[in-house]
């Protein structure tokens, strides 16, 4: 069983190094690591970690938050595909495709950006509708977003009255960045949180744009 661990750690020498120790004596071994952004004293990384069947999380959480200034931000199971270029295959798996390549993208924009869910949004004459989904997105749509045509990566309040209530009733943070010139948008969910940080909309931000140029 692998989860995914959202951390907050002091930006220090030592300190992933006494989380390894820390989560090794629970019995739970680091697959990946990625720093997801850095701030003044601190780091925030997203952690795969493997545990033994039957293991509970919150002996993971436990164990993390045992050690001064360490914080779990968020904890969920995990099943994805580990590798360390992620956004460069699935750029490449876009261009490569011989058709349905915004299905493409959408099906794997939640293993690259570690999201639930994400769909490419268009507007048309009764207002925005869905283009194309992934396996994860929510049978709702959003038919009402006031907020598109999009001119920069954002992160959404997942509160707004636009947002389905289905989507609250799961937490659903939410971000958005635009594919171009086009007007669609790619928007991704994340059932149950954490909240993007600002690296994680810059980096789909980065990505939404360089798939805009390989559609053309």
């Amino acid at each position: 069983m692998s989860y995914l661990l959202r951390v907050q750690l002091p930006d220090r020498p030592g300190s992933l190094g006494s989380l390894a120790v820390a989560l090794g004596s629970v019995g739970a071994d680091i697959l990946s690591l990625d720093v997801v952004e850095r701030g003044a004293g601190f780091a925030i990384d997203d952690l795969v970690v493997d545990v033994e069947p039957g293991s509970l999380p919150d002996t993971l959480i436990t164990a993390a938050e045992a050690l001064p200034d360490v914080t779990i931000d968020s904890i969920r199971p995990y099943a994805g595909i580990l590798d360390t270029h992620r956004e460069l295959e699935l750029i490449d798996q876009v261009a490569t495709a011989a058709d349905d390549r915004l299905q493409v993208l959408v099906d794997g924009a939640p293993r690259v950006l570690r999201v639930g869910w994400s769909v490419v949004a268009d507007l048309g004459p009764r207002g925005a509708y869905r283009v194309v989904g992934s396996s994860g997105a929510p049978e709702t749509h959003a038919t009402d977003i006031p907020w598109m045509p999009l001119e920069k990566p954002t992160a959404l309040d997942g509160e707004g009255d636009w947002v389905p209530r289905v989507w609250r009733d799961m937490n659903t943070t939410l971000a958005a960045a635009p594919l171009g010139a086009t007007g669609r948008v790619l928007m991704l969910g994340r059932p149950g949180g954490p909240e993007f940080r600002p690296s994680e909309v810059a980096r789909l931000g980065y990505l939404a744009g360089i798939i805009a140029t390989v559609l053309g």
